[in-house]
């Protein structure tokens, strides 16, 4: 009796690009702090490639479709993202003006993505702004990861200057909302090549 083998050729995926989203244009803002302790960890895995749209560094018009510099660069971003991470402090228990105004000065680009929340803030650590950036998503067709990664009061952290944290849960924490939206991440883009997707 004579057994043949079958060998299965197995493909890796290429990189996941990840758009990470800066949400405060406040001055004096604590954002960047926050954003760079998370970039670092992204950019350390080799299953992503990361940039970065800082909200901060834009002027966008309050009415939508007006000129304004570095839309088409934004929107390229945006459209050419497979995952977004949105970085949100909590104002009067929600989130950014600004950060709503890239949001809804956008469609298309962020539709049948995954979205993941990294939130700072008070007590609440930014989770009243996450929870109200979940319905607005869903409205625009993506999907939100339920891991989110929240810092209470971070400015008051001894590792402040330098980052909000320094290893232990809030590291977990990220690389737990990472793996999720890797997996969800490949998986819409699989679905997006096979079938657009279209409301």
């Amino acid at each position: 009796m004579t057994h043949t083998s079958t060998s299965i050729s197995s493909t890796v995926a290429p990189p996941l690009r990840l758009a990470v989203v800066v949400g405060s244009s406040r001055q004096g803002r604590y954002a960047p702090v926050v954003a760079d302790w998370f970039l670092a960890r992204a950019e350390a895995r080799p299953d992503l490639l990361v940039t970065s749209v800082d909200v901060g560094a834009l002027d966008l018009p309050h009415t939508f479709g007006a000129p304004a510099p570095g839309a088409a660069d934004t929107r390229a971003a945006l459209a050419d993202a497979d995952a977004f991470v949105i970085v949100t402090p909590e104002y009067n228990h929600s989130y950014p003006a600004a950060l709503k105004n890239l949001i809804d000065a956008h469609g298309r680009e962020w539709q049948a993505k995954p979205v993941g929340f990294v939130s700072y803030g008070g007590m609440s650590g930014g989770l009243r702004a996450v929870e109200h950036l979940r319905g607005v998503f869903a409205e625009l067709h993506a999907v939100t990861v339920r891991d989110t990664v929240s810092f209470h009061n971070p400015w008051r952290s001894e590792d402040a200057p330098g980052g909000p944290v320094a290893g232990g849960e809030a590291d977990t924490a990220a690389t737990t909302l990472l793996d999720q939206l890797v997996w969800w991440g490949e998986a819409l883009r699989a679905a997006r090549a096979v079938r657009p997707y279209g409301r």
